[in-house]
């Protein structure tokens, strides 16, 4: 089983977003570890990118200084490095667009990556029709442990689109439900009919279902934890410990308030067969 398998084996994951390179490329590898010791069970890990379509103001502010500080795919791959030889063991999926990927050149990028540590790729702007060569080079030989390429959904997805993402011939890891329409961003409420949206994927797989988009509070957290095997929180993460005068400080504060408030849902995940 793989870290990311583990990662949701018994409770509703915690999932923390933090760009690389924001505020500054020392603080924000200080930030990541200690969000992975302070309840993180898989942290997505920004790759900062000059034109990040699906995000929002503050994530978008927050890339634009990493790249401003010099954060590069290379940069970020040996803070991956950096953070397996600080102890990290929690999963760490990179999340960024495709342009600098392919930018890098896949192959040495799906190999670079794998020897970084990093345990699989959150594409927002790669369609399903034209991720194969990406996927192919993710497996690169490796056929029984590949990166996984984490696919998402939306509450717009036709029935039909759903059941071809779900059983993509590569579906591993877990699946990205996005919440609402829209750019990330923290919201005041949780957008309604979230219950039937995951209830719709779950009848085509039995993959981990992980929620984010406008996830702002640890109730929010809570609520989420009760019904989705994951709870991802980016803009939130992102404005409150980056914005504060000791991120360090902000970002233990913040990973065990949310730890605490997905494990009040008191939920555990049922067994499930892993592909």
């Amino acid at each position: 089983m793989s870290r990311l398998d583990s990662a949701f084996d018994t409770r509703p994951a915690f999932m923390p977003y933090f760009p690389l390179g924001y505020p500054s490329p020392e603080i924000s590898v200080d930030v990541i570890e200690t969000l992975a010791k302070n309840g993180a069970d898989l942290i997505e890990v920004g790759l900062p990118f000059s034109d990040p379509l699906a995000d929002g103001p503050v994530i978008q502010r927050a890339t634009q200084i990493a790249l401003q500080n010099g954060m590069t795919v290379s940069r970020a791959l040996r803070a991956v490095a950096d953070l397996r030889a600080r102890g990290v063991t929690v999963p760490l999926v990179l999340m960024g667009y495709y342009n600098p990927l392919l930018a890098y050149g896949l192959s040495r990028l799906a190999l670079d990556a794998a020897q970084a540590g990093a345990d699989g790729f959150i594409v927002p702007d790669l369609p399903l029709e034209e991720s194969a060569e990406f996927e192919s080079a993710l497996t690169g030989g490796r056929e029984a442990t590949p990166l996984p390429l984490i696919r998402m959904l939306a509450p717009t997805t036709p029935p039909n689109r759903v059941h071809m993402i779900t059983h993509a011939s590569r579906a591993r890891g877990f699946l990205y439900l996005v919440s609402l329409t829209g750019v990330t961003g923290a919201r005041q409420s949780l957008p309604e009919g979230l219950t039937e949206f995951i209830a719709r994927v779950r009848e085509h797989t039995d993959l981990p279902l992980c929620v984010g988009f406008g996830i702002a509070t640890p109730e929010h957290a809570r609520a989420v934890g009760q019904i989705a095997d994951g709870v991802i929180v980016g803009s939130a993460c992102v404005k409150t410990i980056g914005e504060a005068s000791d991120p360090v400080r902000a970002a233990e504060a913040f990973g065990q308030a949310f730890r605490t408030a997905i494990d009040q849902t008191g939920r555990q995940r049922p067994a499930r067969s892993v592909p």
